[in-house]
């Protein structure tokens, strides 16, 4: 394209200089011929663009970390004018892999006939957690010279939502505070449980579903039914992320081999030395472990702003702890004895609570010392900062933790979390929960 217009401007030049400097008929032509070239070159690239759509297809609007995200691109020319080319600029916050050209979201196409659809394939290996606008979409074209572009902005209509990695976790410690039945725990509850108590007069805000019917007929005013706690108590998961006692050591960008591309292989894929991805990755295998086993799981944290999930054991509960986890980011908030101390004296008795936390502060100790007054059992899953390149002290933490009989999961950096999550809950084996029926690990496709 540079060197057309160079090309051009260069006839035009010698066109007008030599018209104004003799009567030679040959520059008169030149000019006469690059002039008509512009005019022709310029109405082409007016109507490049016309009648030509693009849109983008995807099977999930939802995908996991490490998977190979798939999406189609459809280009249609409804006019009966033929495109010699036409580029598709892909300007999504997707990573791309310069060094695999079939991984490429943007392409350029040639010869597009009248009435003609091209499709192609884009795979992206998902590295970062996080949401993704699927756009926008750029599509750039010209006259056959390149003398004149043609740009037409596509704004993006879908998102995708990366959730974090996850391992396949077969056996946790079950503190006793997880319990396979018994008598309902006379403390009322907000939430609808199996365990109704009584019925009381309405008042405002209280939700329809909990009307009692016959109650209201028979005293001819509204009457709601109340709860209590579920017997079977709840898991809440705490994750510290308070950016100060976060560590990071630097990582180069991890790249699939081509032959995973051309053999449509899984890429192997390794978390990044953060201990923030370690606890955020730790935090959605346990939620789903949890969760796929029946247990009403709670969850909170306190990046950038401070999230309270009540328990919940539905298959909507799983989704929301996992699109908290995929924006969380560190923040300057509540540190893990505060998330502790702000939450805990709303557990239901006998809950437990699995505290996720690099942190080397001793005041680890007080929140955990709070846990059990109130009845609780803790779990510890400690992420050894000196490992990550931040300050040491977890080994002490550690110990002391133990003497309190308190489980904990020390986590490595660069360590398999499967293997090392075998070689704990071996420590601490749980009949409870190997005996649940679980299914089978699935990824987000």
């Amino acid at each position: 394209m540079k060197h057309s217009r160079i090309l051009i401007g260069i006839l035009l030049v010698v066109g007008l200089a030599g018209t104004l400097v003799s009567n030679k008929v040959v520059y008169l032509r030149l000019l006469y011929i690059s002039l008509l070239v512009l005019i022709i070159a310029r109405v082409w690239s007016g109507f490049a663009l016309r009648k030509v759509r693009v849109t983008r297809q995807t099977r999930t609007p939802r995908a996991q970390v490490g998977d190979t995200f798939e999406e189609y691109f459809e280009i249609s020319n409804d006019s009966r004018m033929w495109r010699l080319w036409l580029e598709v600029r892909d300007e999504s916050s997707l990573p791309r892999n310069p060094t695999i050209p079939a991984a490429s979201h943007s392409r350029l196409l040639t010869n597009i006939g009248g009435r003609q659809v091209r499709t192609y394939q884009a795979r992206t290996w998902l590295m970062r957690r996080g949401g993704h606008q699927l756009g926008p979409t750029r599509l750039v074209s010209g006259d056959p010279f390149g003398l004149f572009l043609n740009e037409k902005l596509i704004p993006a209509d879908e998102s995708l939502v990366v959730f974090p990695h996850m391992i396949d976790v077969v056996s946790f410690p079950a503190p006793p505070g997880l319990l396979s039945g018994g008598r309902a725990i006379r403390e009322k509850a907000l939430d609808v449980t199996p365990h109704a108590a009584g019925v009381r007069e309405y008042a405002p805000g209280d939700p329809l579903k909990r009307i009692h019917w016959p109650t209201t007929v028979r005293r001819d005013k509204l009457m709601v039914k109340e709860f209590e706690q579920d017997p079977q108590t709840e898991v809440w998961l705490f994750l510290d992320a308070q950016a100060v006692v976060q560590a990071e050591r630097p990582q180069q960008e991890q790249l699939p081999a081509s032959t995973d591309w051309v053999l449509g292989r899984r890429p192997k894929f390794r978390l990044p030395p953060s201990t923030m991805e370690y606890g955020v990755s730790i935090a959605a295998s346990l939620a789903r472990y949890y969760l796929q086993g029946r247990q009403a799981v709670g969850f909170v944290t306190a990046g950038r702003t401070f999230t309270v999930l009540p328990a919940d054991r539905s298959e909507r509960q799983e989704v929301k702890i996992l699109e908290t986890l995929a924006y969380l980011q560190p923040g300057n908030s509540l540190s893990i004895s505060a998330l502790v101390a702000a939450q805990a004296r709303l557990l239901p008795r006998g809950s437990s609570a699995v505290l996720i936390t690099p942190t080397t502060r001793p005041d680890l100790m007080l929140a955990v010392r709070e846990l059990q007054r109130r009845n609780l059992h803790p779990v510890v899953v400690m992420l050894m900062a000196e490992t990550f390149g931040g300050p040491s002290g977890g080994m002490a933490l550690v110990e002391s933790l133990q003497r309190l009989k308190v489980p904990v999961w020390q986590v490595n950096n660069n360590v398999d979390l499967s293997t090392s999550l075998a070689q704990f809950a071996a420590e601490y084996p749980s009949q409870e929960m190997n005996t649940w029926q679980r299914p089978r690990y699935r990824h987000w496709t």
